[in-house]
């Protein structure tokens, strides 16, 4: 394809990418290097029949004009970086020079806001992840051979954990694992413990999370892989009938094997999607046992005197370089597979 018909037909997409993406990421490594102005205060007399009292108010009009002068904020360079919200490098030399033992070590580490974070997002990543890929692959390959005159319903049934809202269908299993909620109820009457709640621990709380990840990713998965299964040559199928493979064996020589580039796929969909994690931990009102990265985010976003732009962005340029880690070695795979065709 000459290189002019090939830049007319990607300019399109590089402009869309660039107006869209690119640009917002420099925006936002550019507020990372600033923090909200210190606020200037001055002191007011109020005189009244019982005396005179001072009160410290904020000077609004000194306010807007340094904003006004300086719109980012102050420059802070890498400090929002290093500083005990994010990275923690002061804190965490600390830690290493006054403990004692590696368990000390890792619990005052996680203690840490964006440790305590990273910990939760990278095991909700690295769990639900295959599990998803696992699940969707199972439910593809059983819809596969359901009769066709059951196969729409089985297939609408299986996406309504994808059509349902991601924040919705958090708060509808909250509820339901509630004590007054169904499953709450019903795990109280078979073990005969009215104080027994899957939201009373860390631990059971990261769990019903995961699995509220997995129901909830599992149909895309399926919707790849059942499209895939409807691809996978049949030659090939009833020469391995013809030799007498069983039908573990055809999914495992056959059909694995050719669904394997959509499985990569599926893998660097749910890393993006997973380490984002964010509105399950809305939902079940979790962010006592459970943040994200995500969270923090937010979390800066809705502070109560003024948003913490600094340090939202910073967080958001360490979130981005967190996929980009996780996603190196799928990528990295893929180059030598293209490599290794040409």
């Amino acid at each position: 394809m000459p290189h002019k018909t090939f830049l007319a037909f990607i300019w399109p997409s590089l402009f869309a990418m660039i107006l869209f993406i690119a640009l917002p990421i420099v925006s936002v490594a550019y507020q990372s290097l600033f923090v909200e102005h210190e606020q200037i205060l001055i002191e007011s007399e109020t005189r009244g029949p019982f005396g005179t009292t001072t009160e410290v108010v904020v000077d609004a009009q000194a306010m807007s004009a340094l904003r006004a002068e300086q719109p980012a904020g102050r420059f802070n360079g890498l400090g929002t970086y290093t500083n005990a919200s994010h990275l923690a490098t002061n804190e965490i030399g600390e830690i290493f020079a006054t403990s004692e033992n590696w368990n000390e070590i890792r619990n005052r580490i996680m203690n840490l806001p964006l440790y305590k974070a990273l910990a939760f997002t990278l095991a909700y990543t690295f769990i639900v992840t295959p599990l998803v890929i696992i699940l969707g692959f199972i439910i593809a390959i059983v819809v596969n051979a359901v009769p066709k005159m059951l196969k729409g319903p089985v297939i609408f049934f299986s996406l309504i954990p994808m059509l349902v809202t991601p924040l919705v269908g958090s708060l509808v299993l909250f509820w339901m694992i509630d004590s007054r909620g169904v499953i709450g109820a019903a795990l109280q009457a078979i073990f005969d413990d009215p104080t027994l709640s899957l939201k009373a621990s860390p631990t059971l709380t990261w769990i019903t999370l995961f699995v509220y990840g997995v129901w909830h990713s599992a149909p895309f998965a399926f919707v790849v892989f059942y499209a895939g299964l409807q691809t996978v040559p049949q030659d090939t199928m009833e020469s391995a009938m013809v030799d007498g493979a069983s039908r573990w064996e055809r999914i495992r020589f056959v059909t694995i094997p050719y669904l394997m580039p959509l499985a990569t796929f599926i893998a660097l969909m749910q890393l993006m999607d997973n380490f984002r994690v964010f509105e399950p931990i809305i939902g079940f009102s979790a962010a006592a046992s459970a943040t994200s990265l995500s969270y923090l985010i937010y979390n800066d976003l809705r502070a109560a005197e003024s948003p913490l732009f600094g340090s939202a962005a910073a967080t958001s340029m360490l979130t981005i370089i967190g996929v980009v880690i996780l996603l190196l070695p799928v990528l990295r795979r893929n180059w030598r597979e293209f490599n290794r065709k040409t």
